[in-house]
């Protein structure tokens, strides 16, 4: 098996989502069906077939979560140092297009988010990233283009 890399604060999270789909959406969801199931006729009751799907769902999300936590490889980001960009670095960059900074942070696929900046160490950037070192020039071919960044700073926290 495979080992999913992720840092120390997206392994929680993943916990902390697991334990409230065990144990506040499955109750729910089990106490919606058996509601659903006193209305009588199941084939034509819409809120027992809801409930059913979101049952359904519900569960596949705790198995993913329970496979993702069982490979997890969690990587303590403040024991890392350096210049070189590895999983776990947070990366000051400047567009030489625009000259705008980004500022952005090296995570696990399941704890990437672009709106906080964490990306994924699997995204087009992120691999372009790695290995690189302050003041290397990047080339990214990406979905919406290609771009050109220079990096500005390094800094595992």
């Amino acid at each position: 098996m495979e080992k999913i890399p992720m840092t120390a604060g997206g392994h929680a999270a993943l916990e902390t989502e697991l334990k409230q789909r065990q144990q506040v959406e499955r109750p729910r969801i089990i106490q919606a069906i058996s509601e659903a199931r006193a209305h009588g006729d199941l084939s034509e009751n819409a809120e027992y077939h809801s409930a059913k799907e979101q049952q359904s769902h519900n569960e596949g999300r705790i198995a993913e979560l329970e496979d993702k936590l069982g490979r997890a490889e969690i990587i303590d980001v403040s024991k890392l140092t350096g210049t070189k960009i590895k999983f776990g670095a947070t990366v000051t960059l400047i567009d030489e297009d625009t000259e705008e900074e980004k500022k952005y942070q090296i995570v696990g696929d399941m704890e990437a988010d672009v709106k906080q900046g964490k990306i994924s160490i699997s995204s087009p950037i992120a691999r372009a990233l790695i290995g690189k070192d302050i003041g290397d020039t990047v080339e990214v071919i990406s979905p919406g283009g290609a771009r050109s960044y220079e990096v500005m700073a390094v800094r595992y926290a």
